[in-house]
């Protein structure tokens, strides 16, 4: 387990600089981090149900300008290590063990606006004294500075992982025992309940005109598909 948890937290470091920070290349989608977390830490069924349940929920909301969502990528991962430390410890595993992993790690999501809101007010101090060193003609000082933004974001997302991590395991290992029954009986309702939120998510953002044509034709493409079966 410590092994896993120490892969677990170099890729909430290496993800959580891709959302914002670094390269952006969308590997921190939940849909990419939730199975790359499950294909490292040996669960990859459960990364793969993990980022199919999140994917559609953050679609709509991205951490672009002042904009600081909860942190799905986080989310994603720490609902994983979740799903294989219920297995370790209670031999929980499957759909509904990833599910009440999932509707865990989502409030706990919260940990991450305020990480990434701290990060952000101490990158903002530290521009003021880019700019002091621009003025100083102090190159090597502004490189340390850039390095030390970094190290914020980085901090941000261990922090977050960490959080969710622990306060998922505090909260499933007594609960999920004595939910593991109920959520296995309405396991398939949830499924559908998270893609229907996440679709009514994603067309809340769209125009609303938009959003009307695409589901109707979502909905007859749908009746036509069952009726060609």
């Amino acid at each position: 387990m410590v092994a896993s948890y120490l892969t677990t937290g170099a890729l909430a470091v290496f993800l959580g600089l891709d959302r914002v920070a670094v390269l952006q290349c969308m590997a921190s989608r939940p849909l990419v981090a939730a199975p790359l977390t499950g294909w490292l830490l040996g669960v990859p069924m459960a990364g793969f149900e993990v980022g199919i349940l999140l994917e559609l929920l953050w679609l709509g909301r991205l951490p672009v300008g002042a904009v600081i969502p909860p942190d799905d990528t986080q989310v994603a991962i720490g609902a994983t290590a979740l799903a294989l430390t219920m297995e370790r410890l209670l031999g929980l595993h499957g759909m509904p063990a990833v599910i009440l992993c999932v509707l865990v790690a989502i409030p706990l999501g919260k940990v991450g606006q305020y990480a990434d809101t701290r990060a952000r007010q101490a990158n903002n101090r530290l521009a003021h004294l880019a700019v002091a060193a621009a003025s100083a003609g102090d190159s090597n000082r502004i490189e340390r500075l850039h390095l030390r933004g970094l190290g914020h974001f980085a901090l941000a997302a261990l922090f977050t992982c960490t959080g969710i991590v622990a306060g998922g395991t505090l909260l499933l290992y007594p609960l999920a025992p004595l939910l593991i029954g109920t959520v296995s009986e309405t396991g398939l309702a949830l499924q559908y309940s998270f893609t229907m939120i996440g679709a009514a998510v994603l067309l809340g953002t769209l125009n609303v005109n938009r959003g009307f044509f695409l589901f109707g034709a979502a909905f007859v493409a749908t009746l036509l598909v069952i009726g060609l079966r």
